[in-house]
């Protein structure tokens, strides 16, 4: 019998699962997590490229990685020709690389389908595509699956966001890239369904009378909205899709931006552009990893020696030059996710050249992303109008993903809905257990 399995490729979190017709399975894929059916979306690839993910990826990274020397040299990477009037020559392009650098860490991988100039990244020596990163994640998610069930598999159901991008060219380019990955990770069958949608199937097995269920998948990457009758399997409908790209990631960036930037020298460096873009830089994850350069190194340590904001580039070179990174980014969001059962959090970071503390309160987090909140609720009284049903014509709202249960988030949906017909589902696996669902329907079919 062909084996098939729904995957949650997710921006922060992902899972395996399978449906035998009656029961699902949630495959506990990392078993260093603390919830083994939940692996984290991280990517490590070493020199000599080996792919680690999970929990598994970070713990080597760290153990690789932090305070460990550096030795930057040369090297050439090719040539540019310069061509003007009678005049043509060539010149010889160099830049500065770490041989010592043993391994990359890649995290929200899954953004990069959405992210219209990014193509891929290059890794020592070889290059990656948006789709080889994809793969290689896959591949070991595949591997692992398979070694927990003692078979192969060659099918998969994969979740997709209603819209990678509202662009339809973009859209159909990130579907088609994930397609691709899903091929080239070893499936011999892969096919795609709306996130929120299969957050409905899992839904549906609770249900014991036909209902018309609002799904707001609300994770680490996009917010998805479903609208379907549900309840009996012969007579489902989708009323209607929406959906946006923002959530918990752009949450984190906004509260990098808006209060943590100072601790590394915003404020007291604004005139010089040098040091402004390497402050910036700070709240972007994926650019951030590449400024270990001499370059970079140089200008901070001439700012410090003449007396710039010498304490806050003393840290900014720490999380720099330590690959202090992906410790920076899990205490802005551990920090987060504390504010949804409390009013106030610490962020707190100590290393060599760090002490960092803010005290960060609800309050403030929701006048930070008060421009996305609004834009949300925008989109969801869209889909609502889209539907062609009245409020009250919805009998229940089921959240999911992570995002779903900040305050803010879950007040609108009682406001909108009343408490009494809100709902929470599994935060992490609703989708994968619905992905398996639909993976076990399409083979039975």
């Amino acid at each position: 019998m062909t084996l098939s399995v729904g995957i949650d490729f997710g921006t922060s979190n992902s899972g395996v699962a399978v449906f035998d017709g009656a029961r699902v399975r949630l495959l506990p894929i990392d078993d260093q997590n603390v919830v083994p059916e939940v692996v984290k979306t991280t990517l490590y690839i070493t020199k000599d490229f080996h792919h680690t993910i999970g929990q598994e990826a970070i713990e080597l990274y760290y153990r690789h990685n932090v305070n460990r020397l550096r030795r930057f040299v040369k090297k050439w990477v090719g040539e540019i020709d310069f061509r003007g009037a009678e005049m043509f020559y060539v010149r010889d392009v160099y830049v500065y690389v770490d041989e010592l650098k043993p391994g990359r860490l890649l995290q929200y991988i899954k953004t990069a389908l959405r992210s219209q100039g990014y193509q891929g990244t290059q890794v020592f020596d070889r290059y990656y595509t948006t789709a080889d990163l994809i793969a290689a994640y896959l591949q070991a998610l595949k591997q692992r699956a398979e070694k927990l069930l003692g078979e192969e598999i060659s099918q998969v159901t994969l979740g997709r966001p209603v819209y990678f991008s509202t662009d339809a060219e973009q859209d159909q380019k990130a579907e088609d890239t994930l397609r691709q990955a899903a091929y080239q990770a070893g499936f011999q069958k892969v096919q795609l369904e709306f996130e929120p949608v299969a957050a409905a199937l899992f839904y549906e097995q609770s249900l014991d009378r036909p209902k018309n269920v609002l799904v707001f998948d609300f994770g680490g990457g996009t917010l998805d909205i479903t609208i379907m009758s549900l309840g009996d399997s012969r007579r489902r409908k989708v009323y209607s899709s929406g959906g946006i790209g923002i959530a918990g990631s752009d949450f984190d960036r906004a509260i990098i931006e808006n209060r943590m930037l100072p601790h590394f020298g915003k404020g007291q460096v604004d005139d010089n552009l040098e040091l402004i873009e390497l402050v910036n830089t700070v709240a972007d994850w994926i650019a951030l990893p590449d400024l270990s350069t001499p370059q970079a190194r140089m200008r901070l340590k001439h700012a410090i020696q003449v007396g710039i904001a010498p304490v806050r580039l003393k840290a900014l070179e720490s999380l720099i030059f330590n690959d202090l990174a992906f410790t920076f980014y899990n205490a802005v969001e551990a920090s987060k996710i504390a504010l949804s059962d409390t009013g106030a959090s610490v962020i707190r970071m100590q290393a060599q050249d760090i002490d960092l503390w803010e005290l960060y309160t609800r309050h403030q987090f929701e006048r930070d992303i008060r421009e996305y909140q609004a834009r949300i609720e925008s989109v969801l009284l869209d889909t609502i109008i889209q539907s062609g049903l009245e409020t009250e014509q919805i009998d229940a709202v089921v959240k999911t993903g992570g995002s779903s249960y900040i305050p803010a988030f879950s007040e609108m949906l009682n406001r909108l809905f009343g408490p009494e017909r809100v709902h929470s589902s599994n935060m992490f696996s609703s989708v994968t257990a619905g992905l398996a669902i639909k993976a076990y329907d399409s083979g039975h079919s």
